[in-house]
């Protein structure tokens, strides 16, 4: 699409028309970093698994720096109609990300420098049951962001991955006091019988304590090399729920809800657990010049969230 077409705006309309953003008269003087919109409601084209494009809705933001002291404003509208049309019409990616900065400051020669653009949604992911045939929809909240300075751009994505932690410590207290229950059932029985055992074990008044889990939150944020060489949305969330085994399920029979509670009880997990788990499988990917990991755990024995951050530690980069 034309640059033209987007951000200029046409001058046998417009010429007429009062122009206070490039009156000096009302400005104060002095340059600021970023000027714009956020919370613009734009549509994204997205491509879904069989390879049809799709448009979703999402919240956008977009901003340029003002470098001209005695300029009154920034020209807003112009962001807002080459967001509006771009999206609307090319297939989301780090490539239009960068067009979209680089058409931000085209949009504002003489004015500004540099540009911001940010888009949040929520990502619709179709995932398999646990162990039976059924399928569900699940809906991951995303962002992909980017930062043109100094000619130079830079990129960002972000994803939010439900998923559940079972306590380490309670699952130990909860052994414990399966363990007395025991010796007080079978005291003085020189044997237990392999059957009378087994009956015991599948008792609910035997297993009197289970250790407590929460649903728990994966935020993890990173930057890229190259936009032409990026994890998508879907990799990034196979990367986090593969590495922490217990993503929140939609679709459950009893086979899945069984086997759900095996991997629970197979993956137990303090917040530290689950930081270092994504940390390891963040640091195996090449692509990524930097991240942020945040695991979050919405305690069910507390009122308060136990939480964990890990950065990569690049010089600059995200922050813990």
């Amino acid at each position: 699409m034309d640059l033209d077409e987007t951000t200029v705006p046409d001058d046998a309309v417009s010429g007429a028309m009062p122009d206070v953003a490039r009156d000096a008269r009302g400005a104060q003087g002095g340059t600021l970093d970023k000027v714009g919109m956020s919370g613009i409601e734009v549509p994204v084209r997205l491509r879904d698994d069989d390879g049809t494009l799709y448009l979703a809705p999402a919240k956008g933001e977009a901003y340029v720096s003002l470098d001209e002291p005695n300029a009154r404003g920034i020209h807003m509208s112009r962001l807002f109609l080459t967001l509006q049309n771009l999206l609307a019409t090319e297939e989301l990616s780090l490539v239009l990300v960068d067009r979209l900065l680089r058409a931000f400051v085209a949009s504002h020669t003489g004015l500004s420098s540099a540009s911001h653009v940010r888009l949040d949604f929520d990502l619709l992911i179709k995932r398999p049951a646990l162990v039976s045939a059924n399928s569900s929809f699940r809906t991951y909240p995303v962002s992909v962001s980017g930062h043109l300075q100094n000619g130079r751009c830079t990129y960002q994505i972000a994803v939010k991955v439900a998923y559940s932690s079972t306590c380490p410590c309670s699952a130990a207290l909860a052994r414990q006091l399966i363990q007395e229950k025991f010796r007080q059932d079978f005291a003085g029985a020189p044997v237990v019988g392999f059957e009378e055992l087994a009956t015991w074990l599948g008792s609910e008044r035997s297993i009197l304590a289970t250790p407590h889990s929460q649903r728990s939150y994966a935020t993890v944020q990173v930057a890229v090399k190259d936009p032409g060489h990026t994890p998508t949305f879907v990799e990034l969330i196979d990367l986090v729920e593969g590495a922490l085994k217990t993503p929140v399920q939609a679709a459950v029979k009893r086979e899945d809800e069984q086997e759900f509670a095996r991997l629970n009880g197979a993956n137990l997990m303090f917040c530290e657990d689950a930081g270092r788990r994504i940390k390891a499988a963040l640091e195996r990917d090449a692509r990524l010049c930097d991240w942020r990991a945040e695991a979050r755990h919405v305690e069910s024995l507390h009122p308060h969230d136990a939480v964990s951050v890990v950065v990569k530690g690049v010089p600059g980069g995200f922050r813990a």
